[in-house]
C-alpha cells in the first residue's frame, strides 16, 4: 500500500511538470472561464445561476478527454511498459496512479472556478454544497475513465487527438452548458444524454439529489471499467 501511495504522490508530482497538464487541466479550462464568463453574463444575465456548474463540466471534459490519454500513451505505447513488465510492476499501476493524479489537479481547477466565479462574475453558487462536490468527483471519476479507454486503446498519438475530440466536442455542444438542451432537436437531444457531460451537468444543477441522473453516470463507469480491464490484459500480453 505504501509504495502504491509513493506512486500515486511521485505521478501528482511529475504531472505538475508536466506542460500538457498544465495546458488541459489549468490553462485552456481557466483561460475559457475569465473570457466566456464575462460573455455569457453579459448576454444572458441568467446565467449566472448556472455559470459554475457550465465552466467546471467544460475544465473536467478538457482535462479528462484531451489531457489525459496523451500521458497514458506516453506509458503504454512507449518502452515504460516493458519496464514495468520487467520489474514486474502490475500494469494498472501506470494507470491508476495517472487517473487519481489528473482526479486532484481537476478538483483543484474546479474548486478555484467555484471560488473565484460568485467573485469575478457575481454567479451563483450551487444550492447544497456537499451535493454539488460529490455530484462533481462522480462526473470527475466517470470522464477520466472514458479517458483512461482512449489512452489505452489508442496508440498513435495523432490519431488519439482525433479522436478525443470527436468525443469532447459533442460532449460538450450536447451538454446544455452552451444553450439549452430544450433549444435542441430531438436527435440531439437523444444522442446527448451517451455523453456523462449531460449527466454531470445535471446532477450538478440539481437540488436535490435525483438517481435518475446518477445511475447513467454509474453504468458508464462500470463499462469503462471493464474495457479498461480488458485493454490491460490486452497489453499484458504484447
Amino acid at each position: 500500500m505504501s509504495a502504491f501511495m509513493y506512486g500515486v504522490v511521485l505521478q501528482w508530482k511529475l504531472d505538475i511538470r508536466s506542460k500538457s497538464l498544465l495546458v488541459t487541466c489549468y490553462v485552456v479550462p481557466l483561460l475559457f472561464f475569465a473570457v466566456m464568463g464575462g460573455i455569457f453574463t453579459s448576454i444572458n444575465p441568467g446565467a449566472k445561476y448556472t455559470l459554475i456548474q457550465s465552466m467546471t463540466v467544460l475544465g473536467v471534459s478538457t482535462g479528462a478527454l484531451v489531457g489525459l490519454p496523451p500521458s497514458l500513451v506516453e506509458i503504454y505505447g512507449s518502452d515504460i511498459k516493458k519496464v514495468y513488465k520487467a520489474n514486474g510492476v502490475p500494469l494498472y499501476l501506470g494507470m491508476v496512479s495517472m487517473f487519481l493524479s489528473a482526479f486532484i489537479h481537476i478538483l483543484i481547477m474546479c474548486t478555484i472556478i467555484y471560488i473565484v466565479a460568485p467573485i469575478a462574475f457575481d454567479a451563483a453558487l450551487p444550492a447544497s454544497l456537499p451535493l454539488y462536490f460529490v455530484s462533481l468527483a462522480a462526473f470527475i471519476a466517470v470522464s477520466l475513465s472514458i479517458g483512461c479507454v482512449l489512452g489505452l486503446s489508442v496508440k498513435n498519438q495523432a490519431k488519439l487527438t482525433m479522436i478525443s475530440q470527436v468525443i469532447f466536442l459533442p460532449s460538450i455542444m450536447l451538454s446544455g452548458i452552451m444553450l439549452p438542451v430544450d433549444l435542441l432537436p430531438v436527435f440531439f437531444k437523444i444522442a446527448g444524454k451517451i455523453f456523462p457531460a449531460t449527466w454531470g451537468y445535471k446532477m450538478m444543477t440539481d437540488d436535490t439529489f435525483y438517481f435518475g441522473s446518477l445511475w447513467p453516470l454509474a453504468a458508464i463507469l462500470f463499462g469503462s471499467i471493464i474495457v479498461c480491464i480488458f485493454l490491460l490484459k490486452r497489453l499484458q500480453k504484447t
